[in-house]
């Protein structure tokens, strides 16, 4: 028993500490936002911002309460005119009641839309700061890489953040409501009730109402820890689930062509169905939990209403008390009552909020592991070389198997060099290797300073937006003029893409794979690099539209180093060296890499020439 105890006080303390680890950067933020006061625009800190409308909304709770407690003091004097009968108090006190209630729902409207503006500037605030760190040094690639237990990010800032600033400032806001009516109204309700004689004992209870509504509240909070804990854990499973739905959903979207040419479209049901199957199996336990909570918390809420007036009542009746009194004594034990089961009312959104709170801290935490497994098995990168340098370079795979050992190759400006080898040799990594992407090995890496330098792969990356956006990318569109766009598209064929320029599309799904591949191209041309990495991205291409493409970079990117990657190397005339990556195995479970270069093209086809450069 003592040790549970001492484990659930362990596991609320790591609770709160990763909320506090993710609540309080944002309200220490230095970052200046821009607002406008009066028509002048002033540079604030966010933290100042966001300190400046929690006070305007505790203010503005206070006002609350302190209406509340003049409603309360109304109610007696209401139901006593009418009890008495007294007409024209009756009408006074009704006119009293219009102004409070006006006054109390202009406050109420504020502080609701106070919370909104702040709740979204938080949210705003914490997205920009995730998705920075999950850009930044490659985060999202080695994450996908290593699978570090963070799945679907996209929910976790999009969806998971806004629950967050919402639920957080709604709790917080919420819980300092409820203290503040509790402190008010306790003085209240211990001066109305009065004391209580034990008739057996004879024994005095002073403010027992008071009393009464703690050991109601205490009741009622304890039997809801008891019945609803389980429903944290089955709302975060069902999140989990629900997000793993959507990505399939998604994927579904991306490759809507290659699934329809796979007449594929049973094979994705069938995949569909077994994601929402394990919705609805979480969604069961989530009905099952909230079922047994509700029946407790459905109770506990239509008793309250009763419970106050039948423990009043023996006053009542004797006369020591009149109508108006009762009413006030009901009133405030209600707004006790309601202050201590605040836990029991908010219990549902707690358990979603812990769900909520525990993804995104999981989420940060992978993106630390991340950049510290990167660091851990980080090349040694040098930045002010000429050249693209490998000197004793030994790449790893992801779980730290060896794929390519002891390799040392210089890539010079302005050369052309192809890269050949057998499927699984180990081309690809080696490749983003060169291109300063693959980030498991050790040795020296030396990259070029300030140098432009472009990756075009198989399936090139179109974003969405609009067609001139898809052609800058990685750049910004307004970089180019129309007829910029129209020239590349013309030289690459493209021609008829050029009234299209302004529309925004999904264009992985309405363009076709050698479109595609020829819109990469193109974005090349604009783009200028220094250095371009090819990676089979002619593969969609006939020979001859292949052979123009080369023919195209040739001149129009004279001065640049292409390292590229292909099956068809006699559609590459540009290529004057060539790099061999050869896998052999020793013995049973003895795998090496070698990598093997060939000196100029016109004596590649002596093998005397060849040279091994790699063990």
């Amino acid at each position: 028993m003592i040790d549970q105890f001492l484990t659930r006080i362990v596991g609320a303390q790591n609770f709160l500490s990763k909320l506090w680890a993710v609540a309080r950067p944002y309200w220490f933020a230095s970052e200046r936002q821009a607002i406008s006061v009066w028509g002048y625009t002033i540079n604030v800190r966010e933290s100042w911002i966001a300190g400046a409308l929690l006070s305007l909304i505790v203010a503005l709770t206070v006002i609350i309460v302190y209406i509340s407690k003049l409603l309360n003091a109304w109610n007696a004097r209401f139901f006593n005119a009418l009890q008495d009968k007294n007409l024209n108090a009756f009408w006074h006190e009704l006119e009293y009641w219009i102004v409070l209630v006006a006054i109390f729902i202009i406050v109420f409207v504020y502080r609701l839309w106070l919370t909104q503006l702040l709740s979204i500037r938080w949210r705003r605030w914490l997205s920009e700061i995730y998705f920075r760190d999950w850009l930044s040094d490659r985060t999202y690639y080695r994450m996908e890489l290593e699978r570090h237990g963070a799945d679907n990010p996209e929910q976790r800032i999009e969806q998971d953040i806004a629950t967050f600033a919402t639920q957080t400032l709604n709790i917080v806001v919420g819980l300092l409501l409820q203290v503040m009516t509790l402190i008010t109204f306790a003085a209240i309700l211990w001066q109305l009730s009065g004391s209580f004689i034990l008739p057996v004992l004879g024994v005095a209870i002073p403010g027992y109402m008071m009393w009464a509504a703690l050991a109601y509240a205490a009741a009622g909070s304890w039997a809801t820890y008891r019945v609803g804990r389980p429903l944290v854990r089955a709302h975060f499973e069902l999140e989990r689930r629900n997000a793993n739905f959507r990505f399939r959903m998604a994927r579904v979207r991306e490759n809507a062509e290659s699934i329809a040419l796979y007449r594929g479209e049973r094979a994705e049901k069938h995949r569909l169905s077994t994601a929402f199957k394990e919705i609805y199996a979480i969604w069961w336990n989530v009905m099952k939990f909230t079922k047994r909570l509700t029946w407790l918390t459905g109770f506990y809420g239509q008793a309250a209403t009763v419970f106050p007036i039948v423990v009043a009542a023996p006053h009542y009746f004797a006369g020591v008390i009149p109508l108006g009194v009762l009413t006030q004594t009901a009133n405030a034990f209600g707004q006790v009552q309601g202050a201590l089961s605040w836990f029991v009312d908010t219990y549902a959104t707690l358990a979603q909020w812990k769900a909520v709170v525990d993804r995104l801290t999981t989420f940060g935490e992978a993106m630390v592991n991340a950049k510290r497994a990167a660091m851990e098995n980080a090349f040694e990168i040098k930045q002010h070389t000429p050249d693209i340098c490998l000197e004793r370079v030994s790449v790893r795979l992801p779980d730290g198997a060896p794929l390519l050992q002891d390799v040392n190759v210089t890539l010079h400006r302005g050369e052309s060099l192809l890269l050949r080898g057998a499927s699984g040799a180990g081309k690809t990594t080696l490749f983003r290797v060169l291109a300063g992407l693959w980030p498991y090995g050790h040795g020296h890496v030396g990259l070029p300073r300030d140098a432009r330098i472009l990756f075009l792969p198989q399936k090139p990356y179109l974003p969405m937006g609009t067609l001139r956006q898809v052609l800058s990318y990685p750049e910004d569109a307004g970089r180019h003029s129309d007829e910029d766009f129209c020239q590349v598209l013309k030289s690459c064929s493209l021609e008829h893409l050029i009234p299209r320029l302004a529309e925004t599309h999904n264009w992985s799904l309405i363009l076709s794979g050698g479109e595609q591949q020829r819109l990469a191209f193109a974005r090349a041309l604009l783009y200028r690099p220094d250095w371009l990495f090819l990676d089979e991205a002619t593969s969609a291409l006939d020979q001859e539209t292949e052979r123009s493409i080369y023919d195209l970079l040739s001149a129009r990117l004279p001065h640049a180093t292409l390292v590229s990657i292909t099956h068809r190397p006699e559609n590459c005339p540009l290529y004057r060296r060539e790099i061999r990556v050869d896998r052999w195995r020793h013995g049973r479970a003895d795998a090496q890499c070698g990598l093997q270069v060939d000196v100029p093209a016109d004596v590649s086809e002596h093998e005397g020439a060849r040279a091994q450069i790699g063990s």
